[in-house]
């Protein structure tokens, strides 16, 4: 296939596998949104007279073929191609003529890599968003159901003080849902339109670039020429430093599991079907998909410095080393959505051994509840009070005194004095429930606009557009 820099010599091929190898590979992804690219690109270009109607038809209807077999699996990338942008153009060359030589007037694979990014991480970004929600959801149900059990609080892998299970499930929804404010603000920086930078310069052309940024649903256009092209690797790596965070709660999430559904705890139960066995010991059931998911924050960690150390101390302008970012940032969306998957999963499977659970509040967790009894009831400055309390529970300690058991009853009593915002008497469900749910619609048109913007540039509903619910 011919390369849209050839000139009259053959490359090496040893080179040509190097540069363009993986890249061949990971621009498959990238089809339709190249062709989204390129259709608002030859509007624009039929706009300002640079293409007339016929022609303006003909790319138009071979780059909707292309949608048409990219959704059959049917459209390829060699590796004498090296990317997705020469391929298409070298099939509209072949299938619509003179156009097809035209269609890259005004633009380079430089912007043109930003643009199919920039719209594949938004397409992504929405996918993320909707397993996050339902991760967040199953989190929410799951401690409203369980919000008057006890569980014992830990400090230093101690127990500490008395807690619930719906407290501790809903720590993870409000974080993830923070989590969502952080992606929102990633979904804006990579909502910016890049087209028209070509090389990074600009052309001497009267092109539209606001033209073009509205055909493809972008906020806006992103203004300096040369920063478009200075931003590749900084908003991919903006994106995968969220996700990082995402992944740092899942590894959270998935070491308490680990940690409660063992014997030792046994607080939460996990089905048998979820969980894989042993090659020697019959009686294992291993809960090993949330050991990858906690394995996998450090493999999020990795693509996260990957990407940020590939970018640093790069002189402005293009340089081929950004290419490098792009399996990264792809490899970080799948492995955030598969995680956030499975932890969806698992939870919405978990159930609570409550009789494990209670037995666990033992009296010691209890002590500071003593001590703020005797400040608020006997006057005492708590420091005096905490002292006095130290010695009694030590003696008894020292001493191997059992405790006294609570029952269930009165546990949820004292989970009901912990009455203030937040406390285990006070989760504020209802408000957490509320923010998901609006960020829920945001994101929800978000989408719907971004979707409308596509469907219209591509004018037919007979094509699959994006992977949006």
């Amino acid at each position: 296939m011919t390369k849209l820099w050839q000139k009259d010599y053959s490359m090496n091929e040893l080179v040509e596998r190097y540069e363009g190898a993986q890249n061949s590979i990971l621009d498959a992804r990238l089809v339709r949104h190249d062709v989204w690219g390129s259709l608002a690109h030859a509007a624009m270009l039929h706009k300002i007279g640079m293409l007339d109607e016929q022609e303006h038809q003909a790319l138009h209807e071979a780059l909707c073929s292309i949608l048409a077999l990219d959704a059959e699996k049917q459209f390829h990338i060699s590796l004498s191609d090296e990317d997705v942008h020469t391929s298409i153009e070298n099939y509209l060359s072949a299938y619509a003529g003179a156009a097809g030589k035209k269609v890259h007037t005004a633009r380079s694979r430089n912007d043109q890599v930003l643009v199919d990014l920039r719209l594949y991480g938004k397409e992504q970004l929405h996918q993320v968003s909707e397993k996050l929600f339902a991760l967040c959801q199953a989190l929410l149900t799951f401690s409203h159901k369980h919000q008057d059990t006890p569980l014992p609080g830990y400090t230093h892998m101690q127990r500490g003080m008395l807690s619930s299970v719906g407290s501790w499930s809903a720590s993870f929804a409000e974080s993830l849902l923070d989590d969502e404010r952080l992606l929102a603000s990633t979904y804006e920086l990579n909502d910016q339109s890049p087209l028209g930078s070509a090389a990074g310069y600009g052309v001497p052309l009267p092109i539209d670039r606001q033209f073009v940024a509205d055909k493809l649903g972008f906020a806006r256009v992103q203004n300096n020429v040369i920063y478009a092209q200075n931003s590749r690797g900084k908003t991919e790596g903006a994106i995968v430093q969220v996700l990082t965070q995402i992944m740092l709660d899942l590894s959270k999430l998935a070491q308490d599991m680990l940690l409660y559904t063992t014997v030792e705890y046994g607080f939460l139960h996990i089905p048998q079907e979820l969980c894989a066995g042993s090659s020697i010991m019959p009686q294992k059931r291993n809960l090993g998909v949330m050991e990858l998911v906690r394995a996998r924050a450090q493999t999020m960690l990795a693509l996260q410095q990957q990407i940020l150390g590939i970018t640093t101390g790069l002189p402005s302008g293009f340089n081929m080393d950004y290419q490098e970012t792009k399996r990264p940032f792809m490899e970080a969306l799948d492995l955030v959505q598969e995680a956030l998957e499975i932890s969806e999963l698992i939870v919405s499977h978990m159930d609570v051994d409550v009789e494990k659970a209670v037995a666990a509040c033992t009296f010691e967790l209890f002590a500071a509840d003593r001590a703020y009894e005797m400040a608020h009831d006997g006057q005492l400055p708590f420091r005096d009070a905490y002292r006095i309390v130290g010695k009694e529970v030590t003696a008894q300690l020292d001493s191997k005194t059992p405790f006294p058991v609570e029952s269930k009853e009165q546990l949820v009593e004292r989970l009901h004095a912990r009455n203030h915002l937040g406390g285990a008497g006070n989760l504020g469900i209802e408000q957490a429930q509320q923010r998901l749910e609006q960020a829920q619609t945001t994101w929800k048109q978000k989408a719907q606009a971004f979707q409308q913007a596509i469907q219209t540039l591509v004018g037919s509903d007979h094509v699959a557009i994006m992977e949006i619910k």
